[in-house]
């Protein structure tokens, strides 16, 4: 009984949260600087990242990962069509 009641008010509460967003009006000055806002912030690392990798130095993690090796899908591939023209 319990369960049912915490769905119900739950359920009720998120439809009457539904219609009251429904009905809210910002103006527009608000939704500009909205948008402005969420610009900046996921571009955040463009604008503001190459400054401060500047004043920090490279990790240790960031070391180990460029002294590994990389390999290319197209060295792979050369190898195997190597391979099958050998047999």
């Amino acid at each position: 009984m319990r369960v049912w009641l915490a769905c119900f008010l739950v359920l009720f509460a998120l439809a009457e949260l539904f219609d009251w967003v429904k009905e809210f009006n910002l103006p527009l000055p608000i939704y500009i600087l909205g948008g402005t806002f969420l610009a900046v912030a996921s571009n955040y690392d463009k604008l503001f990242g190459s400054y401060l990798s500047h004043a920090s130095e490279a990790s240790p993690q960031q070391i180990l990962l460029d002294d590994s090796p990389s390999f290319t899908i197209s060295d792979s591939v050369e190898e195997l069509q190597k391979s099958e023209t050998k047999s």
